[in-house]
């Protein structure tokens, strides 16, 4: 891995994609099981760029998969969850009939500072789990005949504080919630 200033500090997001071409590696053959520990180890311990280069530098470098600007998603009838590390598109539209759909943003990846969020809901539940520090902007959400519960701070109450999510559309007979995720002793959801 390479960049113009080797002394620039590396992100969790950059250090993650090195450990996926560590990872690569491994599975083409180029290194062995006890190679991939010792440099995933010393991967994380970095924390500059030039601190990572002697681990990835002797292995043939494949550019990052580029992220969809966009991503859309259908759900008819059906419960539709995501959750875990994912990667989240700058834009979501979520359409939606008699189903519920769960994303939950904790351990996802985020390609920009804003996330827009588009709505289409007839008859359905949508539930939003945002990362500790994010906030919302529902105020683009027309409602008809459905319910709307933000139980985080807006986007204009705590500016700069992590990832703003506006979300905007079009919501009959539905139910739209957006949280962080609860907590009870070992419990999460």
């Amino acid at each position: 891995m390479s960049t113009d200033r080797p002394d620039m500090r590396i992100s969790d997001a950059e250090r993650e994609l090195v450990v996926a071409q560590l990872n690569a590696a491994v599975a083409e053959g180029r290194l062995t099981l006890s190679e991939f520990e010792d440099r995933v180890d010393g991967v994380l311990r970095s924390r500059t760029f030039g601190e990572i280069e002697p681990y990835v530098g002797d292995l043939p470098h494949k550019g990052p998969i580029a992220v969809p600007e966009q991503l859309e998603i259908r759900n008819r009838s059906s419960s539709l969850k995501r959750q875990g590390r994912w990667t989240v598109s700058r834009r979501l539209l979520i359409s939606t009939r008699a189903g519920s759909v769960k994303l939950d943003f904790t351990e996802a990846v985020f390609t920009s500072p804003v996330v827009e969020v588009q709505l289409e809901a007839r008859s359905s539940s949508i539930d939003l789990v945002l990362p500790r520090g994010a906030t919302a902007d529902i105020g683009s959400i027309a409602p008809h005949a459905s319910s709307v519960k933000q139980k985080v701070p807006a986007a204009y109450d705590q500016p700069g504080q992590g990832v703003i999510f506006r979300i905007g559309g079009e919501v009959r007979s539905s139910s739209v919630r957006v949280r962080y995720q609860r907590r009870f002793w070992r419990w999460r959801w």
